[in-house]
C-alpha cells in the first residue's frame, strides 16, 4: 500500500474513549477510532489523526468508553442439577468438607450430569452464557469435570464445543477430568492411571480440549497424582491449569509452576514460594471471589505478594452449581476490589489481558493492538475507572 492508498476498513469505530488494557494499564485514548478488516485492529489511535480511508460500515457512537471483551476464564457452566440446597446446609453450619464427605458438592453434581441428555445440558448452559454475554463476556472457559468418565466427559466437552458453535462468543474448553473421585471408584490412584491411559489420549486425540486442568485438594488429589496426570497431559501437547490451595497448602501451585502451568486458581493459602515460582514460570493466579465469598473464606489471597513478584492476576466468576453461583463478572470485579483490595485498573486487566493469558490466548486477545481481533464493548461510563460498575451499550 502506498502513501497515497486509502485505509481499507471493513468497519470504522467513532465517538468514543478507549481503554486499551495494553501491558496491563488502561493506555487511555480519547476520542479515539478503532479501524477494522478482516475481523482485526488494523488501525487504533485518536480520531483526529486518521488517515485517508475507505470503509464499509461506519459506526459513531455517543461518548463513553470502550474496553476489550470481558473473558471470564474460569468457569464449570455445563452441568445437570442443581445444589440450592447446599446453601441452606452451610447457614446451618456445615462445612464444604463435610457437604462433600457426605456425597454432596461436586459428586452431587456428577450423579446429575451424567443423567442429563445433551440436549438438556445445552439448553440450561445456553441461559448461563447468556447471562454472561449480557454482561459484556465475549470470551469464556467451560470445564468439564462433572462426568469423571470418558463417555460423560467428552458429553460435557461436546455441549461446551457446541455452545461455541451457536452463539457469539468464544469458547475455550478445559478437560478438569480430576475433578473428584467418581463414584464407580474407591482407589485415588486407580482413577488417576484411568484418566492418564484412558480419558486424556483420547481427548486429545479428538481434539476436544484446549486445556486440562486438576483439582489439588485434601479433598481432591495429592500433589503427587496431579503432577502424574499433567506429566500425561504435557506428553499429549496440552497445557494445564490446576484449582489449588483453596483450602490448603499442598504445595499444588509450585508443582504446577513446574509444568508452566497457564494458571493457579483460588490460590488462596500460597505462600511466598508459591508466588515466586509462578513468577519465574509466568503462571497467571486466577482469583475467584465468588467461591470465597459463598463459602464465607476468611483467608485472602496474598494480593500484596503477587504484585510484589510481578504475578499476573485474572478474575473470573468460577461459575458453578454450588461454591459459586455466579453469572456476573462485573460483580466479580467488584468483590476483587472490595474484598480482595485490587484496584479498579487491576480489576479491569484481571478480567481482559491477564484473563486472555490464563487462557493462553494474549497473543490474539484481551487487549486493543493493531493486529489483535476486533474483541470489544463500548460502556456508558464517564471513565475506565467506573469498571467495577459498567453498564454495556
Amino acid at each position: 500500500m502506498t502513501n497515497n492508498t486509502p485505509l481499507q476498513l471493513d468497519s470504522l469505530w467513532l465517538g468514543a474513549s478507549v481503554a486499551t488494557m495494553k501491558d496491563g494499564r488502561y493506555n487511555a485514548i480519547e476520542k479515539a477510532a478503532i479501524g477494522v478488516f478482516a475481523g482485526r485492529i488494523v488501525w487504533l489511535g485518536e480520531a483526529k489523526n486518521l488517515p485517508e480511508y475507505q470503509a464499509k460500515q461506519e459506526h459513531h457512537l455517543a461518548g463513553g468508553w470502550i474496553t476489550p471483551g470481558l473473558i471470564d476464564c474460569h468457569t464449570h457452566l455445563v452441568f445437570g442439577g442443581n445444589r440450592a440446597g447446599e446453601f441452606e446446609q452451610r447457614l446451618n453450619g456445615v462445612s464444604y468438607q463435610d457437604i462433600a464427605k457426605q456425597g454432596g458438592g461436586i459428586a452431587s453434581s456428577v450423579k446429575a450430569t451424567r443423567e442429563a441428555s445433551e440436549v438438556e445440558l445445552i439448553e440450561s448452559a445456553t441461559r448461563r452464557l447468556k447471562s454472561l454475554m449480557a454482561d459484556g463476556v465475549t470470551t469464556v472457559e467451560i470445564k468439564s469435570g462433572y462426568g469423571l468418565s470418558l463417555d460423560s466427559e467428552l458429553k460435557m466437552l461436546r455441549v461446551a464445543t457446541e455452545l461455541g458453535n451457536e452463539q457469539p462468543v468464544t469458547i475455550k474448553r478445559t478437560c478438569l477430568a480430576a475433578h473428584a473421585m467418581p463414584p464407580e471408584y474407591d482407589d485415588k490412584d486407580a482413577y488417576i492411571d484411568y484418566l492418564c491411559d484412558t480419558v486424556l489420549p483420547k481427548i486429545a486425540t479428538l481434539g476436544m480440549a484446549d486445556a486440562v486442568d486438576a483439582f489439588c485438594e485434601g479433598i481432591a488429589f495429592s500433589t503427587e497424582q496431579v503432577a502424574r496426570y499433567f506429566k500425561t497431559a504435557a506428553d499429549l501437547g496440552l497445557p494445564v491449569k490446576i484449582h489449588a490451595e483453596q483450602l490448603s497448602s499442598l504445595g499444588g501451585t509450585r508443582m504446577a509452576s513446574s509444568f508452566k502451568a497457564l494458571s493457579s486458581d483460588h490460590i488462596e493459602f500460597i505462600e511466598e514460594a508459591d508466588v515466586i515460582a509462578m513468577a519465574e514460570s509466568d503462571t497467571v493466579a486466577v482469583l475467584l471471589p465468588g467461591a470465597f465469598f459463598t463459602l464465607k473464606e476468611t483467608q485472602r489471597p496474598p494480593i500484596d505478594l503477587l504484585r510484589q513478584h510481578g504475578v499476573k492476576m485474572a478474575i473470573a466468576t468460577d461459575a458453578n452449581p454450588g461454591t459459586s453461583p455466579a453469572l456476573s463478572l462485573r460483580l466479580m470485579m467488584n468483590m476483587s476490589c472490595t474484598l480482595f483490595a485490587l484496584t479498579p485498573e487491576e480489576a479491569l486487566a484481571g478480567a481482559t489481558i491477564h484473563a486472555a493469558k490464563a487462557l493462553g490466548m494474549s497473543d490474539t486477545h484481551g487487549s486493543l493492538e493493531v493486529g489483535k481481533v476486533a474483541d470489544f464493548v463500548c460502556w456508558d461510563v464517564e471513565s475506565p475507572g467506573e469498571s467495577q460498575l459498567l453498564v454495556r451499550r
